[in-house]
């Protein structure tokens, strides 16, 4: 299944929204959106592609009601989600985690293209496996820019199968916060100050 989820924050304005698929979007508050499942996403052979636009003078927040589960399909173990994030104001997103069960594969790809005055916070977190799992896969991929130029590269995998993956102990549970343009921030993993202006957090462990 395909899922195409539009968010777009106006100054003065209630969040527009458009979805289809297997993901709705409720409005809960003047600068508040959450996401809500529909039906059981991501499934293997799922691939859900997510736009979210701030306007200058705009804020918003994109939050979701509870964790996302990623199961494997019939057919498939794969599943696939796509963001792309466009501020001019200030953005806060902050998903509840990611769940992957045994045997999925999970990749994201989030872009985030930013204008020098924009302040976002984008937080990412991801669990390895249901309660007594150990296998499952996710990979993310982050790219910002701001006003064209390169902010960050950065790409991290964890579960079976990933680059750091260890027959006796190996992570299976990632956090990572990105910040612009705040640099000094609380965090209880590493934070890398970026040379372009704000900075990047990143955990790792056995359980969220």
């Amino acid at each position: 299944m395909r899922s195409d989820v539009l968010i777009v924050a106006r100054p003065g304005r209630s969040p527009h929204t458009e979805s289809t698929g297997a993901i709705a979007v409720r409005r809960t508050g003047p600068e508040t959106v959450h996401l809500v499942s529909a039906a059981a996403t991501p499934l293997g052979g799922d691939a859900l592609r997510l736009r979210v636009v701030v306007e200058d003078g705009a804020r918003l927040q994109v939050r979701t009601v509870a964790a996302t589960v990623v199961l494997p399909g019939a057919a498939t173990t794969e599943s696939h989600a796509c963001w792309t994030v466009e501020v001019a104001g200030t953005l806060d997103l902050d998903p509840e985690p990611t769940i992957v069960a045994g045997r999925a594969r999970h990749t994201v790809h989030t872009a985030l293209s930013l204008t020098a005055d924009a302040s976002v916070r984008v937080r990412e977190r991801v669990q390895i496996g249901r309660s007594g799992e150990r296998a499952g896969y996710w990979s993310g991929a982050l790219r910002a820019d701001v006003d064209g130029a390169a902010l960050l590269r950065h790409r991290i995998e964890v579960g079976a199968g990933s680059v750091a993956d260890d027959a006796i102990a190996a992570p299976r549970a990632y956090e990572a916060e990105l910040h612009y343009p705040a640099s000094d921030v609380d965090s209880a993993g590493v934070t890398l100050a970026l040379a372009g202006g704000g900075c990047l957090t990143t955990w790792q462990g056995d359980r969220l």
